[in-house]
């Protein structure tokens, strides 16, 4: 899940808008919090930084209609994991996730050809490029952060998909 916060009004100059931070909770990793900074880091803290948040609101704020969220199922084939989930805002679905890693491997560069490869036996043409994260790793190895980096990816372009007026279909 993830929730959006932005700076408080007070905090922020005129003229300018406010940063924002997205919290946010995975079920891999149920002790801790993940709060990711727009165009920037991503701290990884214990499940309680969800009360600290409470105790900043003088700084950020609650974005109360933008939580957003995928919940499926896990699957396990051989070595490779694959989650599939519908992405939720509010009542509403807005998207599917498909998450797939390869458990032998932490560089994620050494493995992304077998990983598309896999990918392709089940999403065909719908298997997407290589993950913009990835281009900053390059050797490094692959961590929960970067899960959670591309998880809000998918989230902005899900919520910005919404943004924009449906035509209607003839």
């Amino acid at each position: 899940d993830c929730e959006t916060y932005h700076t408080a009004a007070a905090l922020g100059t005129q003229g300018q808008t406010g940063k924002l931070m997205y919290v946010m909770h995975n079920s891999e990793y149920p002790l801790s919090c993940f709060a990711l900074f727009e165009n920037g880091p991503c701290l990884v803290a214990d499940a309680n930084f969800d009360t600290l948040m409470v105790k900043l609101k003088g700084f950020f704020q609650n974005a109360k209609a933008n939580k957003i969220e995928s919940r499926g199922t896990r699957y396990q084939y051989c070595d490779f994991l694959v989650k599939l989930g519908t992405v939720t805002m509010g009542p509403s679905a807005r998207g599917i996730s498909v998450e797939v890693e390869y458990c032998p491997c932490v560089i994620a560069n050494d493995c992304w050809n077998l990983l598309m490869e896999f990918m392709q036996s089940f999403m065909g043409s719908h298997t997407p490029g290589i993950p913009s994260v990835f281009g900053s790793k390059h050797d490094s190895a692959y961590s929960p952060g970067d899960t959670m980096v591309q998880y809000m990816e998918l989230f902005n372009k899900i919520r910005k998909q919404q943004q924009v007026p449906v035509a209607g279909i003839r």
